[in-house]
């Protein structure tokens, strides 16, 4: 934790400590001086203009935020531009805070548990497009899950607008789309391969190939048109216990083509809903 002495100050909230660091960002805990509420507080600072993107990212994160109302997808508050000769040097936004750990770290939890938070998560996604955005960059580190279960997908800075067509790659790579390497339109199909890289990940451990490959020592090198040559193993060939139901659909989400996988985010709950009473009700079914 930070010293006291060494925490920014921020008019209206009370800062208590630094949560962590984000791509060019600082973020703390803090809370409203009126309310008593906690917030976090995303802060980003000019560097000699070689971080202007992560401003625009958090003007752009504030945008999409404000104009979605979804419990499951983090509020945003306020935002605040500092100013010098017309350029903005430093941003503060103020969000709801999201205790929890990300399901990236929450290793260990049930096979129902994992199906219940993608549903929430796939919930959440669905009233982003409704609203008309895609969210872009879903993977396990983007979902967070509180004591009560409850989840919060957070960090909308790549999100846009359906149809976008992006001027440059965006997106993590190990869960990254065709079509956002490819710098294609980007779609509500976006989003159910990012996620359905996520469940493949939650459930074998291993992250899908993408159009950005890996070296041995992990190290991205670029592009490559024909990366990966064929579909990963199937989940239920690396973990046999996965119901082959939920292996054939988490396929169908991460399908080179977009119009391969589920239809929308509504098709793919449905599913997940589905898949979630046939392995609790076997599981009743053995204890009887």
């Amino acid at each position: 934790m930070m010293s006291v002495m060494n925490l920014p100050k921020f008019s209206g909230y009370t800062v208590i400590e630094k949560l962590g660091v984000g791509a060019g960002s600082q973020i703390y805990l803090a809370t409203d001086k009126k309310t008593g509420e906690k917030r976090a507080i995303k802060h980003v600072i000019r560097h000699e203009g070689e971080n202007a993107r992560m401003l625009e990212q958090v003007e752009g994160e504030y945008e999409v935020a404000k104009a979605i109302k979804h419990p499951y997808i983090r509020k945003v508050y306020e935002i605040r531009h500092k100013k010098k000769f017309f350029k903005t040097q430093e941003i503060v936004m103020v969000m709801e805070y999201c205790p929890g750990i990300s399901l990236e770290k929450a290793t260990g939890r049930s096979l129902v548990d994992l199906l219940l938070i993608h549903k929430m998560v796939a919930q959440g996604l669905h009233g982003m497009h409704e609203h008309g955005y895609v969210h872009c960059d879903m993977k396990p580190n983007n979902i967070i899950i509180a004591d009560s279960g409850a989840i919060s997908v957070i960090d909308l800075g790549q999100s846009c607008k359906i149809g976008t067509v992006k001027q440059r790659i965006q997106g993590t790579p190990d869960y990254i789309a065709p079509e956002q390497v490819k710098r294609k339109p980007i779609t509500p199909a976006t989003d159910v391969f990012n996620l359905g890289a996520s469940i493949y990940w939650a459930l074998t451990g291993k992250h899908v190939p993408t159009l950005i490959p890996k070296k041995k020592n992990d190290d991205r090198i670029g592009l490559a048109e024909d990366v990966p040559k064929g579909p990963p193993p199937s989940p239920h060939k690396l973990k046999p216990m996965i119901p082959v139901g939920l292996s054939n659909l988490v396929m169908e989400c991460i399908s080179k083509s977009p119009s391969d996988r589920p239809k929308d985010m509504k098709v793919l709950m449905g599913r997940i809903d589905l898949l979630i009473h046939m392995i609790a009700g076997e599981k009743l079914s053995k204890k009887k």
